[in-house]
Parts: structure tokens; C-alpha cells; sequence
């Protein structure tokens, strides 16, 4: 299996889109994070759940869990508020680093190393050409997980 087997259509969002709808991508469509493009639509980063989940927990309470009790139910079943009238570049860490990428005609094998690699939830797979980068998809680690699992039951 090649990369560009493996990749398929994934849901993504720009440094500019409203981080409300980002987040409810990824609860639609039950997604580990988001890729985000640049301004010429090339992966520029990734969104993990885990990170847009961080931007809802106020900062006191991150940095002293012991802190998390005081708040209030209500409060806290209201904690999406913190996403209004913010973007998904508000959300994403300042020294996001650029997405990891695989060349389509990487093995499956490479895909994997390198997901273990950066510890990321996707890798998105894209084409070098002249023209620039032309993103062909994104591989999931469930979905590379799933068909690894189906060439092994073969």
C-alpha cells in the first residue's frame, strides 16, 4: 500500500475559519483533529481535539488542577463560550509546527514510522510539483490501523 492508496478526504479548515464550526467538524464527524491550510490551501498545521479542548479550560485551572472543583456546574457546562468570536488560529499553539506530511509514493510502513514519530493523529499527503503543494488527502491513524489489520487477515 502507497500513500496515495491510503489517503482519503478529510475534513479541513483555514488559520482564518470560526473555531465554533472547527470544533463542531470535529464532533460531526467524530475527528482526532483538524488539518488546516495555509492561505494557498497547502497543510500548514494541524488542530488536535485535544488542543481545542485546552483553549476551553481557563488557564488557572490548567495550571492548578486543584482549582477545577471551585467552578461551578453552570459555569462549567458553558465552557464552549470560549471559542466565540474566536479562529482556528486564535486556537492553534504558537509554535504549531507545520503539519507531518508523506510523499504519495510512501510505503505504508513509512507513513506509520513517521506518524509514531511525531505522535500525530493524521498525516496529510501531499505532491510536490512545480506548481508547488497539492494536498491528495489525509491518512488517519484509525484508518491506517484498519487497513493494516485488513492486509494481516488476508
Amino acid at each position: 500500500m502507497r500513500a496515495r492508496d491510503l489517503a482519503v478526504d478529510y475534513e479541513a479548515v483555514s488559520v482564518d475559519s470560526d473555531a465554533l464550526v472547527a470544533a463542531r467538524l470535529m464532533v460531526e464527524h467524530k475527528l482526532p483533529g483538524l488539518l488546516v491550510l495555509d492561505e494557498h490551501g497547502r497543510p500548514g498545521a494541524i488542530l488536535p481535539a485535544s488542543q481545542m479542548i485546552k483553549v476551553l479550560v481557563p488557564a488557572y485551572v490548567i495550571e492548578d488542577p486543584a482549582l477545577a472543583p471551585v467552578v461551578d456546574e453552570k459555569h462549567a457546562d458553558q465552557l464552549c463560550r470560549a471559542l466565540a468570536g474566536r479562529s482556528v488560529g486564535d486556537c492553534l499553539p504558537v509554535d504549531a509546527p507545520p503539519p507531518p506530511t508523506a510523499d504519495p509514493d510512501d510505503t505504508a510502513l513509512e507513513v506509520a514510522a513517521l506518524m509514531a514519530r511525531v505522535r500525530s493523529p493524521l498525516i496529510a499527503v501531499a505532491d510536490q510539483t512545480e506548481d508547488g503543494t497539492h494536498l491528495l488527502g489525509v491518512i488517519t491513524a484509525a484508518h491506517l490501523l484498519h487497513e493494516l489489520l485488513e492486509a494481516f487477515g488476508s
